[in-house]
């Protein structure tokens, strides 16, 4: 073997690099904070680019020293670096969330263990200024071996962290070669067991750094709020001699504010400090993100940072942030992206930042592990609190084989085999220092974090315990810290905010209740998998009850998939755990975003946005006109930072709209007034409709940006929706009586304008004729099925034991009357599946009109011994040519009992195709809920559905069947059909892939309900 074993040594994290120091970089002159244009700096070699790549399935197959200068790279192809090397076609893309891709044996690794050889020739010429040179890798999975010209330089671990190295002696004037060796596994890997996709390689920037030989090496910023002003204390230390240092402090329109030169700092890490006092301050938040600029000059280098005014504190158990009880409207965020897979650039991170600013997040966690710095500085910049996470997760410990299995003795032993092992306190606070050194200067970071997912023990009481004492401005958090050991009583005195994963709204009371001394975070929460997640208003309304919760962060920003180009039908091809021939994946669970891979919104971004609106109408008087608004912001002015624009409908129809502009403020957390002036008619369905819209441009957002709506059902004589009325109604024409013939197994009725066949034996139509042609395809089903959803995995099982995905419905006794101008059928009937005993019985009455309307009235009783309904309904199959459709209700996208604050109630017209949500794991989608009526037409003929009550449909060229039976969206076939679901309701969505139970008023689960729907066909002449 050409290198030693440092990749099996826990007490060999790195050799050679240099100390852990804030992240900047240089220039020889102010140039900026160089976010946007870092390699645009004169002391910058930029080492990205075309590499020489070789790939070994196995160190040992590695038997040539190949990072010799006149090594012969014949055999090498080339490669873009950053990248990781599945995407260059060697080894395989896999995904696992818990368990572990290799043995669990710390801190051994698999000795066939795949590596993969990197050279890169470049040009070098040494600096007079800044003779120094420094070698930055920030980002390589999963550990590393470093040459340079022949000349080994050194070996780091930690997959996200910067690694540098001092190779001013082995540079030569001229042509260089850098070498680098990466290997797949390393005792690292115990400790990087992240939920996500497993990617190798050297996969974020790596460039060298020329500077003086005496230099401000790092610095730490730190601010306090003194009533009317601001202290700054910048302390630093030097590399080589410490030199004269001058700081010069400008405000945001580069107006100098203060300036000054270090001052001896005995005593302390840094040997040299330096405090500015600004009057007045503009102090940074995520709604007025105001930035400082400080230059650090010495004689040959600037270095130049933006300070942001902040102070943080915990008082009473409730979180402050300048003085303001705040919110965490937040998001967990991967680096994640189909095509390029870890790596990540400057424009794909603002597309994310721009996305969640438009959609009401004030908060990122970098989960779970630290980004690139950028991120930090656009975090800065854009305004986003952060919690900055250190590169710690050990979650495969969970999955040993335990004899008990049981949860109380894996949560004990969970601890035992590394969080709560001593050996490996060195690399946890490795981990932890490489983390909160690197960003220690960043204002957007509030929370530092040890971690996820990794049980609790002495690990974790060492790495708390040195950041708050190297940094007590800000808290500490870790959500693992609720695991408990027998051996002995733990430390938590160092964990400022209490943090829990998917807790019930149960479980959140009962802490609230017992008066606690830390706040409450939920710092995962929602799971966003699929179509989901569906209880975003529940959390909303209980972070806001409580001011002791301080918010949360939605799991997570966008699903995880590797991007295979176009399938042979021309859809988008993405593929996910378990497809590339993985014999340990998790399948799709990495398919939990709020957005799809290519960041196309899921409706369940549209959800969070709107459940967490800037604004809130709190009430509407009708009588005044007096609108109530609460201010859910916590900085700024209502007035200040948006307008408004209400507008009334009635059944549908826009009767008026007109903008709004605050004219009093409304400041955060507090309610203010406005006057409207609307007409309200004295019939139909009417509803106020309050938009919120971006007052002002912003850096990521447009002028006049749609922030979230607030609607509000009006008062009126009758308001009922009048277009309902009259379907219900139907008022008969001097029509033929139908004529009704019957056999031992049909009724057939029929007059000169339709033609029914009713199946006595199921209880069901089994042909819809109208003028002589057929509207069915197959016979009408009771539906109590569908293709299951992401949050639904933990239910699936168990409706498919209840039989639900193979129920039946059959009539016991058949009865029919003629009673005036329609003919009423009697049936009682059940639901029910092979080998199983009824779960529904139903009485059920059908009535026929003259004029061929279809009205049923089911009295349904459930048996309570079978779990909650996917859904109660009656499913159509029509001819394919029902390709648009026209409703009331919830729109325009999908919606669910659970999940529809985002959508809002009107006349939509729609395709059939447009009602399709394509879930790259297929599963239920398109739902309407709160429907009064729906049409579904072709060219001549219309299908008319209307209810007294609200309900619920579906509409869909995919049968369930075929949703449930495809595991990717590109394998989907059309079912020839349009296929119509009229439900009574559908259950609930929620977020129980990873999250709690569904809720009780969001399943179909009463034991008696009462279901009537209406059909209608028109014929155009």
């Amino acid at each position: 073997m050409i290198v030693p074993r440092h990749y099996e040594d826990l007490k060999i994290m790195h050799e050679n690099t240099m100390p852990c120091r804030a992240y900047y970089i240089p220039a020889s002159h102010e140039m900026g904070a160089l976010v946007e244009n870092r390699f645009s700096s004169d002391r910058v070699i930029c080492l990205n680019g075309t590499w020489q790549f070789q790939y070994f399935e196995s160190i040992y197959d590695l038997q040539e020293k190949f990072y010799e200068q006149v090594y012969d790279c014949s055999n090498f192809t080339q490669v873009e670096v950053p990248g990781v090397w599945q995407n260059y076609g060697y080894d395989s893309h896999q995904y696992t969330n818990v368990r572990y891709p290799i043995p669990l044996d710390p801190p051994y690794v698999p000795q066939e263990n795949p590596c993969g050889a990197y050279i890169r020739k470049f040009m070098y010429q040494k600096q007079e200024k800044a003779p120094k040179a420094y070698l930055n890798f920030e980002g390589v999975d999963s550990c590393f071996y470093v040459w340079v010209n022949g000349t080994y330089v050194g070996y780091s671990q930690v997959s996200h962290a910067t690694s540098e190295f001092d190779v001013t002696n082995v540079l030569t004037d001229g042509e260089n070669t850098l070498a680098v060796l990466v290997l797949k596994w390393c005792d690292g890997t115990y400790l990087e067991d992240q939920d996500k996709f497993r990617m190798s390689g050297i996969f974020r920037d790596v460039y060298l750094l020329n500077r003086p030989e005496n230099v401000v090496y790092d610095y730490f910023t730190t601010t306090e709020i003194q009533e009317e002003q601001a202290v700054i204390t910048v302390q630093a230390s030097y590399r080589g001699k410490a030199v004269p240092t001058k700081f010069t402090l400008y405000d945001a329109e580069h107006r100098e504010v203060a300036s000054q030169v270090f001052q001896e700092n005995t005593g302390t890490a840094y040997t040299h400090k330096t405090v500015f006092v600004v009057k007045e301050p503009n102090l940074w938040n995520p709604e007025q993100p105001y930035l400082y600029t400080l230059v650090l000059e010495t004689e040959g280098e600037v270095i130049t940072d933006r300070i942001g005014i902040r102070e943080i504190s915990v008082k009473d158990a409730v979180l402050y942030i300048n003085g303001t009880a705040i919110k965490f409207k937040g998001v967990n965020r991967h680096d994640s992206d189909p095509v390029t897979g870890f790596v990540i650039g400057l424009e794909q991170m603002k597309k994310d930042l721009q996305m969640m600013k438009e959609s009401n997040f004030n908060a990122v966690r970098s989960s779970h592990y630290p980004n690139v710095p950028y991120f930090y500085q656009l975090c800065d910049e854009y305004g986003f609190f952060v919690i900055a996470e250190a590169d710690n997760e050990s979650h495969g410990t969970q999955s040993q084989y335990l004899k008990d299995s049981s949860w109380e003795n894996v949560s004990r032993r969970w601890n035992e085999r590394i969080s709560d092992n001593p050996e490996f306190i060195p690399a946890t606070l490795d981990r932890t220092r490489l983390c909160v050194h690197r960003e220690k200067n960043r204002p957007c970071i509030v929370i530092w974090s040890m971690g996820n997912e990794c049980g609790y023990g002495c690990t974790f009481e060492e790495a708390l315990k040195w950041t708050k004492g190297f940094d007590p401005t800000r808290l500490t958090c870790y959500e693992s810290s609720f695991y408990r050991s027998d051996r002995r009583k733990y430390d938590y005195s160092n964990i400022d905010i209490f943090s829990r994963m998917y807790p019930s709204l149960e479980e959140i009371q009962e802490y609230v209740d017992k008066k606690p001394d830390k706040p409450f975070l939920l710092i995962e929460y929602c799971h966003a998998m699929g179509n989901g997640p569906g209880d975003l208003e529940d959390y909303f309304q209980m972070i806001y009850q409580y001011d002791v919760l301080c918010g949360g962060f939605v799991w997570e920003w966008c699903d995880h998939a590797v991007y295979q180009g176009q399938a042979a039908n021309g859809k988008e091809k993405y593929l996910y755990g378990g497809d590339f021939g993985e014999e340990v994946h998790d399948g799709n669970f990495c398919m939990d975003g709020l957005v799809y891979p290519d960041r196309t919104p899921h409706t369940g971004l549209l959800e969070y946005q709107n459940v967490y609106r800037p604004a809130r109408v709190m009430s509407f008087c009708q009588k005044t006109g007096e609108l109530c608004l609460e201010n859910y912001m916590n900085y700024v002015d209502l007035k200040d930072y948006i307008d408004l624009v209400y507008e009334v409908n009635c059944d549908g129809k826009l009767l008026e709209k007109k903008p709004l502009t605050l004219q009093d403020s409304v400041w955060p957390h507090q309610r203010g007034t406005i006057l409207l002036d609307i007409t309200v008619p004295d019939c139909g369905k009417c509803y106020l409709k309050v938009s919120y819209h971006l007052k002002h441009r912003t850096s990521l957002m447009a002028q006049g940006s749609m922030m979230g709506f607030d609607e509000i059902l009006l008062e009126n004589r009758d308001g009922r929706n009048q277009q309902t009325i009259a379907l219900l109604e139907n008022q008969e024409q001097k029509e033929a009586e139908a004529q009704v013939s019957e056999t031992d197994r049909f009724l057939s009725i029929r007059s000169d304008t339709f033609f029914y066949v009713y199946n006595k034996l199921s209880g069901l139509f089994e042909q819809l004729s109208i003028d002589g042609e057929e509207l069915l395809e197959t016979p009408m089903e009771l539906n109590i099925w569908r293709a299951p959803t992401d949050n639904d995995r933990k239910i699936k099982q168990e409706w498919m034991d209840a039989g639900y995905d193979r129920s039946k419905a059959r009539a016991y006794d058949v009865q029919w009357k003629r009673e005036g101008k329609c003919v009423r059928i009697y049936s009682t009937m059940s639901v029910a599946a092979v080998a199983l005993q009824r779960v529904l019985d139903i009485k059920a009455v059908w009535e026929i009109s003259n004029r061929g309307a279809i009205s049923v009235k089911m009295q349904v009783k459930k048996n309570m011994e079978f779990p909650q309904l996917p859904r109660f309904g009656i499913r159509l199959f029509l001819k394919e040519e029902y390709e648009n459709l026209k409703y009331y209700g919830l729109g325009p996208h999908e919606s669910y009992r659970d999940k529809c604050k985002s959508c809002s109630h009107g006349l939509y017209d729609a395709t059939v195709e447009e009602q399709h949500e394509d879930y790259i794991r297929p599963q239920e989608n398109g739902s309407h809920t709160d429907c009064d009526y729906v049409m579904i037409e072709k060219e001549n003929q219309t299908v008319i559905a209307v209810s007294p009550k609200p309900f619920s449909f579906n509409v869909s060229y995919y049968t369930q069947e075929e949703l449930a039976r495809k595991a990717h969206n590109y394998e989907l076939e059309k079912s020839g059909n349009t296929i119509v679901c009229l439900d009574y309701a559908q259950n609930g969505i929620g977020s129980n892939s990873c999250g709690p139970e569904l809720r009780d008023e969001y399943q179909v689960d009463e034991e008696t309900f009462v279901f009537e729907i209406k059909l209608l066909f028109r014929k155009e002449e």
